[in-house]
């Protein structure tokens, strides 16, 4: 479907330790970086990347696969210790379908990034 996808974001250092810390628990790791880009990688295959360049969006919903509820749990709370601001503590989300599973947070430039799991537990 989506082989990557990049972030614009107004400073690179404080966003790659950002998404350093609330990717780690769903096995996101930092990856390549280039000057005034970084990449996140899982599983050797790099999908996700920042760069430090113009326009700085702010309204983006990105969700990451979470393998589990533990580890949207963990994604949340690394996320928050980050620096995150909470946009959705981590639970079932049955409007969306009995076994949705996610959490949300706004990174430092204002994107809501979320972790789900569509597994049942």
């Amino acid at each position: 479907m989506i082989d990557h996808i990049a972030f614009n974001v107004r400073d690179l250092e404080r966003s790659r330790r950002f998404y350093e810390k609330a990717l780690a628990p769903i096995g996101y790791a930092l990856g390549p970086s280039f000057p005034g880009w970084v990449g996140f990688a899982r599983g050797g295959k790099t999908a996700f990347w920042l760069a430090r360049r113009d326009p700085v969006g702010g309204s983006v919903h990105l969700a990451f696969v979470a393998d589990s509820h533990k580890a949207v749990d963990a994604f949340h709370a690394a996320a928050i210790a980050a620096g995150g601001t909470d946009h959705g503590p981590p639970g079932l989300r049955l409007d969306y379908h009995p076994d949705y599973y996610g959490a949300f947070v706004l990174d430092p430039d204002g994107n809501n990034i979320e972790a789900v799991c569509h597994n049942p537990e």
